[in-house]
């Protein structure tokens, strides 16, 4: 399997063509869900209640 850190380069410089950035925030999230701190599941719900407006 490759190393955590070579895929979030990898990720990176795809997502670095299509002239979007990763944050240091979302490489961190990428870290979380890849070495199984946080299922990809967890993951999203967190960044959907995040993103949410409650009114």
């Amino acid at each position: 399997m490759k190393d955590i850190e070579q895929i979030i380069k990898e990720v990176s410089g795809t997502m670095a063509m299509e002239g979007m950035h990763l944050k240091e925030e979302d490489k961190e999230r990428i870290r979380k869900c890849l070495s199984d701190e946080v299922s990809f599941e967890e993951m999203k719900k967190r960044i959907i209640e995040k993103h949410t407006v409650r009114i």
